[in-house]
């Protein structure tokens, strides 16, 4: 049962049941000894990371993924109690709380790493950690080219426990990519040389949502989807491998309806100007809620199951539409911008597209101010 709580009718409504069902098929994917690290962070891709989190958990969830120590604090808050990784930077100023929480840092560079086990020695302390390598994607991480520098490094460390070691697909949308293939294979000896320095690690994991599905060979001992948890597909062909349900959908309703003459100029800057009678309905929403201001003369919305085009700016708390040929339209109509209503539909794709972004921005956008409502049912 969904409960939408009163006053401003703008919320985004979280479907569990899809969620769990997302789930159950990425678990069909990778079979049952493969372990599923589930991605939440930034708010669950902006679906609500505690509630998101404490489903995926009861559903079958081994670990989580987070960018931040905030983050997985946050977690750990909500008696979330499996594994959690912190992907996106370690600091030693922050390692009181990595060890009050159970957190797992991950580690990207010497320098760091060496500081790290110092401090962890001086407290008479030990941590689990994983290190990042870096196949191809460019952005952070050890270099799997300059393994013969850091390798022994590791085999130094004395406080610090390699918990695992990962790396990152730059694409693998789609089988037999070339790159992707050479990634994997890169990785695949840094793990030998690793073995071959007798430096035990036991988790290895390199694919995320479309590699799971694309690349069976880089499942490992662990895969990390994040996207495909909230109903989304990396790359369309995806769709005839896989079948997922999209959890979110954002909604509002019409705040006011008003009938113009042609003529008459809508919202800043006169973007649009009507050009017959027209009638105009305000939805209480704007780009401070992460409607996004490239909406503006763009986008759709769906209001009785058919599309009206967004006229005019999207203004920082208020959106025009034009429903002058929606039959028995009223004020108070439910209006969806991204969703299911009646036969229609507009996805996070195609709302992307409107924005020239894609899927992950429009939902991590999405404003705090925004309620989550979660349906657990």
């Amino acid at each position: 049962m969904t409960i939408t709580p009163p006053g401003r009718p703008t919320r985004c409504v979280i479907d569990h049941r899809a969620l769990r069902w997302n789930l159950k098929q990425l678990r069909a994917q990778v079979g049952p000894r493969v372990k599923i690290l589930s991605m939440v962070k930034a708010n669950a891709y902006g679906h609500g990371a505690v509630a998101v989190a404490k489903t995926l958990a009861s559903a079958g969830s081994d670990a989580f993924g987070v960018a931040t120590v905030e983050e997985g604090i946050e977690l750990r808050q909500a008696r979330i109690k499996q594994p959690i990784l912190v992907v996106a930077g370690t600091y030693v100023e922050q390692l009181p709380e990595l060890l009050q929480h159970r957190l797992t840092p991950v580690l990207h560079e010497i320098a760091t790493l060496k500081a790290l086990d110092q401090r962890l020695q001086q407290l008479k302390r030990t941590m689990a950690v994983e290190i990042e390598v870096d196949t191809g994607m460019g952005r952070i991480g050890f270099r799997g080219s300059e393994i013969d520098a850091w390798l022994p490094v590791l085999a130094r460390l004395k406080a610090v426990k390699l918990q695992g070691v990962f790396s990152h697909f730059s694409d693998a949308e789609s089988a037999n990519e070339p790159y992707t293939k050479k990634q994997l294979n890169d990785f695949n000896r840094v793990l030998e040389r690793l073995r071959a320095a007798k430096i035990i690690h036991r988790a290895s994991h390199m694919a995320k949502s479309a590699a799971i599905v694309t690349e069976p060979n880089a499942h490992l001992s662990m895969v990390r989807p994040g996207l495909a948890l909230y109903g989304m597909y990396a790359a369309p062909g995806l769709r005839k491998q896989i079948e997922l349900r999209p959890v979110l959908s954002w909604k509002t309703a019409i705040i006011q309806l008003k009938q113009v003459p042609a003529g008459t100029p809508i919202g800043y800057n006169r973007t649009f100007v009507t050009k017959k009678k027209t009638l105009i309905a305000t939805l209480p929403l704007g780009y401070a809620d992460g409607y996004r201001r490239l909406f503006s003369n763009r986008a759709q919305v769906l209001v009785r199951g058919q599309r009206a085009p967004v006229v005019g700016r999207v203004s920082m708390d208020l959106t025009t539409i034009d429903v002058t040929d929606i039959k028995n339209v009223q004020q108070g109509d439910e209006v969806v911008l991204l969703g299911r209503q009646r036969s229609g539909i507009i996805g996070a794709d195609e709302l992307a597209s409107w924005a020239n972004t894609i899927s992950y921005e429009i939902f991590t956008s999405i404003g705090a101010r925004v309620p989550r409502v979660h349906n657990f049912i």
